[in-house]
């Protein structure tokens, strides 16, 4: 199954989905004929009364009339057609039925209340007021007052949100410093820990020799989950005991990746909520010990949001920025109930490069960012 199939396939599983809510939104206002106006159905020319004959006048009183003619007897090769019966209303084509018989496509014009309705479902979609709003006037640009069916709807749609998307669908920079330190941040069940198996897992097998540091010391969980995907790419994990200072760990591990002539060290960090300051200062000083090795590490920030969170993933993004200078998004978790409008308005507002997006648990479930595949999937459309 290719990526873009499981992305559409997965991608939305909620029942507020983009492609349905533009069929609704053009068949709302669909056209419709005007019960109003005047039929313009042409009616039968009036055939005009025929004289009696005479000889079916009335007889003078003292005159008897001439006996009737024999009834006609019809010809074999002509059978008796019945009379034409008049159509009765349920064989009258109704509204539906003369719908269904066009050819084309419902439209619609698209006006002011069309592009009300269509900012309603962009927002119910996560994309964001401002984001909502921007793109809407740019589909109206060039088509108001026009009449529109929903595959030109969804293909203008399509064409926005890539056009938005484009610039910032960029793979994960590869660098010559040995080793390439990818420190890897997030809040709590974002999908940082599984993040960091696969690309580990596919870096390993694009040839790097790769090394990951458990930096969740405070969360068994998550370095047994490391040691897992470690041990399935083949790449070593580097722990510490439960509770140690995640800062000294990261400078052990950096210094031994040095010394073992390692390509990418990826290190792993603890959920931290972006509102406790406490430990997004741990984050910082993570960030201070790794420039003691190395002044120009970390060189590459992901910061992995789960899609699931909506608008709060905006708020996530303008802080960790801040704290840990963010310089990529890995998104997760597309595969669950989130509308993945949010991945539009984080790149309108941030223009961060987005590297990847996850649809599953499986390695081959976090794919490269492709911007078109993503926004036809997005609205519904095929490839």
């Amino acid at each position: 199954m290719s990526f873009f199939k499981k992305l559409k396939d997965r991608l939305f599983r909620s029942s507020d989905k983009i492609g349905e809510g533009l069929e609704a939104l053009v068949a709302e206002g669909a056209d419709a004929p005007d019960d109003n106006a005047p039929d313009t159905t042409p009616e039968p020319a009036p055939q005009p009364n025929p004289p009696r004959p005479p000889e079916a006048q009335a007889a003078p009183k003292d005159e008897t009339p001439p006996p009737a003619p024999p009834a006609a007897v019809p010809s074999p090769a002509a059978p008796v057609q019945p009379p034409p019966q008049p159509e009765s209303a349920a064989q009258r084509p109704g509204l539906l039925g003369r719908l269904l018989g066009r050819s084309e496509e419902p439209r619609r014009v698209l006006d002011d209340a069309m592009l009300e309705s269509l900012e309603e479902l962009l927002i119910q979609a996560d994309m964001g007021v401002d984001t909502a709003v921007r793109v809407t006037a740019n589909i109206a640009e060039g088509r108001f007052g026009r009449k529109v069916s929903t595959r030109e709807l969804r293909e203008a749609l399509a064409a926005e949100v890539t056009r938005i998307m484009a610039p910032v669908a960029r793979p994960m920079p590869l660098y010559p410093q040995k080793p390439q330190v990818v420190l890897v941040v997030g809040v709590n069940g974002s999908g940082k820990t599984t993040t960091i198996g696969k690309l580990a897992s596919q870096f390993k097998a694009a040839g790097k020799r790769v090394v990951i540091a458990a930096g969740d010391t405070f969360r068994a969980a998550a370095v047994d989950q490391l040691r897992i995907w470690g041990d399935r790419a083949g790449v070593p994990v580097l722990t510490a005991p439960e509770g140690s200072d995640p800062a000294s760990l990261a400078f052990d591990a950096l210094t031994k990746a040095r010394a073992d002539g390692a390509d990418l060290l990826m290190i792993d960090t603890a959920g931290r909520l972006q509102n406790r300051q406490d430990l997004m200062e741990e984050l910082a000083k993570i960030v201070r010990v790794i420039r003691k090795v190395d002044p120009t590490a970390p060189h590459n920030t992901l910061l992995v949001l789960d899609a699931t969170t909506g608008q709060n993933a905006v708020t996530q993004v303008d802080i960790f920025r801040k704290i840990a200078d963010v310089s990529g998004l890995v998104m997760t978790k597309l595969d669950g109930t989130a509308k993945g409008g949010v991945l539009v308005a984080l790149a309108d507002k941030f223009g961060l490069p987005i590297h990847a997006i996850g649809v599953g648990e499986q390695i081959d479930d976090l794919a490269p960012f492709d911007p078109e595949e993503f926004a036809r999937a997005l609205v519904g459309a095929e490839t």
